[in-house]
């Protein structure tokens, strides 16, 4: 599928092809970033898939090939503006990350997925990736926390002393360590990520519909209204955390070191 993004374009597409939905993130110019409007049209997008018995698959995935998703527009913050929409703070980045539904969701990552584009590949369900794509959670190197479900995920995901020491450096790994690693189900080139990701939603979706959405919800211990109870803890622990850090000195500092090109001076205040 052929995207092109103008200051007016939307900043996310939705196409149905046969029983699979694709959602492209449609802001390749930031690095498909997250904005609030992103936020709208990829929850509304979600909620349309959820309820329509003719899609079996969600395939989310980015414009261009600069980037998968850069996480939140820090630009769009500098100006104050919000980047989860009022009312849907349940649904998280993107309206994605904390808006779980019954269909099988995969992640075709078509570049860097770093922070938030981390935090998207992690809500997913299945992940094809791009051999240009890098994946991580270097929020700690700003000051910053990984506050869309990625701390308690990635420690889901791998193994906890990988998955830690992750966390706590915040270096990233290549699309092959992630492979090697059972974080990712493909890796293939650049310019093939859609067309494997649409092979493997059709198929999923050539099963049972009904019994697809079954396993993905007893393995996930998902509720039928979409409720994580085994999550919960984690996002408590974040909400709880996460204002603390942001009203921080480093979380000034580090935004700012990184923008005047410079090493951050941490107060640890």
């Amino acid at each position: 599928m052929t995207t092109v993004s103008t200051d007016t374009a939307p900043p996310a597409l939705t196409e149905v092809r046969g029983s699979v939905m694709i959602i492209t993130l449609n802001r390749p110019e930031a690095r498909n970033a997250v904005n609030e409007e992103m936020c709208l049209v990829v929850g509304d997008a979600l909620t349309q898939a959820e309820q329509d018995p003719a899609v079996r698959v969600v395939v989310l995935t980015g414009a261009g090939d600069k980037a998968f998703c850069a996480g939140a527009d820090l630009k769009a913050l500098s100006r104050g503006e919000r980047i989860i929409p009022e009312g849907r703070e349940k649904w998280g980045l993107a309206g994605y990350v904390g808006h779980a539904i019954s269909k099988p969701t995969i992640a075709a990552v078509n570049g860097p997925a770093l922070g938030g584009g981390t935090e998207l590949m992690l809500a997913s369900d299945l992940v094809v990736a791009a051999d240009t794509a890098t994946f991580g959670l270097p929020e700690v190197k700003r000051g910053l926390v990984a506050g869309a479900g990625g701390a308690f995920r990635l420690m889901a995901k791998l193994p906890p002393t990988v998955a830690m020491e992750m966390l706590l450096t915040g270096e990233a790994i290549d699309a092959d360590t992630a492979l090697a690693l059972h974080l990712v189900n493909r890796v293939v080139p650049a310019g093939q990520v859609l067309e494997a990701a649409l092979q493997l939603a059709t198929s999923i979706a050539a099963n049972a519909p009904l019994a697809v959405q079954a396993h993905k919800q007893i393995a996930l211990g998902q509720l039928p209204d979409g409720e994580r109870p085994d999550e919960q803890a984690g996002w408590d622990l974040t909400a709880e955390l996460l204002p603390m850090i942001a009203r921080s000195a480093d979380a000034k500092e580090g935004p700012r070191a990184f923008a005047e090109k410079r090493l951050p001076v941490w107060q640890g205040r």
